[in-house]
């Protein structure tokens, strides 16, 4: 199934939403940079090694506004990596990328250390409120850890690492190191975790497969990178990373990898570990329903078209009273869960 999506609005950052990342630590004292970050001059196409255009451009800027574009960024890094404002003398931006592409229009910053010539990558974002709940539902409701910082209009990102999914399906499915049983399992894992907290739009390119070498075999974990779509459209489908033709060939391999009971068995343990991660957090999630759950984050045609489907797909009506995004994500996932083992 093939789904378009035209750019959507983006939502301002709240007060109950302030008072939540405040309190947590996600609000701290960072420049505003990202509308500075379009103080460029130019911008260059930018290939990968095979000379494929990966649709970033590298922003060029004159030497005075690098010069202080410099000092922000390294003190940003080290803040979001050690919580300290200090910026280490042995660290060196290299590059700005600029992507168009996305609907987030992010920056990407490549910081390096001089001694070893060791780079990692960090991302400036438009403060937009449901990408924020997206990334704290990630980090409260799945097995990784998310790492990032807001101020004002400017959302800072820590990279994710891994292969991308376009690359995986393309470069990896027919390697004969790769586990096809193993990576069909946690794609119906990632699947169900998707829908159960309404992250939409999780086309291959929008998630990375982490790679981790094991004592006999390799195992997999799928994880999104791109938390723009959190319960932001209307239609359901956006939900289930199966519908998308992009991810063809994972649906494919799943289907002959494995059986109808062996897919309920993963999604049944997808469940409960999401439900012993509310048990966990419990308060740090009843106080993100308190922000959210009120919150504007999606037009109201939106919320009363997901509100029906989601009634229809679990075939219930306690969908019915919900007024907005926040409460139809609460909802989906209390009525998810309550399925497991069932």
């Amino acid at each position: 199934m093939s789904i378009n999506l035209k750019r959507k609005k983006f939502y301002p950052v709240g007060r109950g939403l302030d008072e939540y990342l405040t309190h947590y630590q996600r609000s701290l004292e960072i420049p505003p940079l990202y509308e500075e970050l379009h103080r460029f001059s130019q911008l260059y196409p930018l290939f990968d090694r095979e000379g494929n255009d990966t649709l970033w451009k590298t922003a060029i800027y004159d030497p005075a506004i690098l010069t202080d574009l410099s000092a922000k960024l390294i003190q940003i890094y080290s803040l979001l990596k050690t919580n300290d404002f200090r910026s280490p003398e042995h660290l060196l931006l290299e590059r700005v990328d600029f992507c168009d592409f996305g609907n987030s229009r992010p920056f990407r910053i490549r910081i390096v250390n001089q001694f070893n010539d060791n780079y990692d990558h960090f991302y400036v974002k438009i403060a937009d409120a449901s990408r924020i709940y997206g990334l704290e539902l990630e980090h409260i409701l799945s097995p990784n850890r998310i790492n990032y910082l807001v101020n004002g209009n400017t959302l800072i990102e820590e990279h994710i690492a891994g292969v991308p999914g376009d690359t995986f399906i393309r470069e990896y499915f027919d390697r004969p190191e790769t586990n096809p049983v193993r990576g069909a399992k946690e794609f119906v894992k990632f699947n169900e975790r998707s829908f159960v907290r309404l992250l939409g739009d999780m086309r291959s390119y929008n998630y990375v497969v982490d790679i981790t070498p094991d004592f006999e075999d390799a195992q997999y974990r799928v994880r999104a990178i791109d938390f723009d779509q959190q319960s932001y459209e209307g239609n359901k489908e956006m939900y289930l990373p199966q519908t998308f033709v992009e991810n063809a060939l994972v649906v494919e391999l799943c289907t002959t990898r494995l059986n109808y009971l062996t897919m309920r068995q993963y999604q049944d343990e997808e469940r409960t570990l999401i439900q012993r991660r509310c048990h966990i957090a419990r308060n740090r999630l009843d106080a993100l329903w308190k922000a959210m759950c009120p919150d504007e984050i999606a037009p109201a045609e939106h919320v009363a078209s997901l509100r029906d489907g989601l009634n229809g797909y679990h075939e219930t009506a306690a969908f019915s009273a919900c007024e907005t995004m926040g409460q139809l994500v609460r909802m989906n996932l209390d009525v998810s869960l309550a399925k497991t083992n069932t």
